[in-house]
């Protein structure tokens, strides 16, 4: 899609994370439009997701942070009205190309939610379910391996190795989120993405789902969206700062304004409506 000259370009800007490592970007974003029906939610949103970063998606309500945080595995063909329009780049493909299956994309790029969402089944299944549904072929053991391999990333195996049979409901809140975020890993995906997945937490199991986003970014592509600055501060390695705008009909829109290594967004961003923002003056 890019040459490689501009590609080493962008390497270079991803640069430095906040772990201190170089990264190029796995997904590119170019021109993305997004609709519902008649109305033009997210206007001209270009930007390079790193791999083996954490990317936050940070602004007020109604900005689009959200929708185009759904456009990255095409969960919002699931809405009938929606429409996409420019270019999502993974690794040389385009995701909204003719013969690409959603549902593959969906198995790349797992998706964790704003509010924990375990299944009605135990807790074992909850994570078993993601690769029989996807067509993983796994006999009993292998499948016990998986859902073991799938709790440990997320920190969870040693709190419930001894209670697999048990509802996911029985879980707490934090437990609950964990189970969700395992379940995603069990389909062995490239990115995961992340929808205010602290929202619904006390501080504590805040602090256990930030510690393991720093610790999955290892083997994992993490983009998330938050309204909470200071978690954005703590774990990403880049922000992009999302508002919104009226365009000459009266139509209220979202948009990227800017987006850049996560240090400079906090401290020295180029745009004085994301210092705004940051500062408290608006949002």
């Amino acid at each position: 899609m890019t040459s490689e000259s501009q590609r080493l370009t962008r390497v270079m800007h991803l640069g430095g994370s906040a772990r201190g490592e170089t990264s190029y970007p796995i997904m590119e974003l170019r021109n993305l439009d997004v609709y519902y029906g008649d109305f033009h939610a997210v206007r001209d949103v270009s930007l390079d997701i790193g791999a083996n970063q954490i990317t936050a998606f940070i602004g007020p309500s109604g900005c689009g942070k959200s929708t185009v945080l759904r456009c990255l595995n095409r969960t919002n063909d699931l809405v009938p009205s929606a429409r996409v329009t420019g270019v999502i780049d993974y690794r040389g493909h385009d995701l909204y190309g003719p013969k690409v299956d959603p549902i593959e994309v969906r198995r790349r790029v797992g998706m964790v939610f704003q509010k924990p969402n375990p299944f009605p089944k135990s807790i074992f299944d909850n994570i078993a379910y993601g690769p029989r549904v996807t067509g993983m072929k796994l006999n009993k053991s292998e499948t016990a391996d998986l859902v073991e391999h799938a709790l440990t990333k997320a920190g969870l195996w040693t709190e419930v190795k001894d209670k697999l049979d048990q509802s996911g409901f029985a879980l707490s809140g934090g437990q609950q989120q964990r189970l969700c975020i395992a379940r995603a890993i069990a389909t062995s995906p490239d990115i995961l993405l992340m929808d205010e997945p602290c929202a619904s937490l006390d501080p504590i199991a805040t602090s256990l789902i930030e510690d393991l986003m720093l610790e999955l970014v290892s083997d994992y592509t993490v983009v998330i969206v938050t309204h909470n600055m200071q978690q954005a501060a703590r774990v990403s390695s880049r922000t992009g700062f999302f508002s919104a705008k009226v365009d000459d009909a009266g139509q209220r829109y979202g948009h990227l304004v800017e987006i850049d290594q996560t240090t400079t967004i906090f401290t020295n961003p180029t745009d004085s409506r994301t210092e705004d923002y940051i500062s408290g003056r608006f949002g």
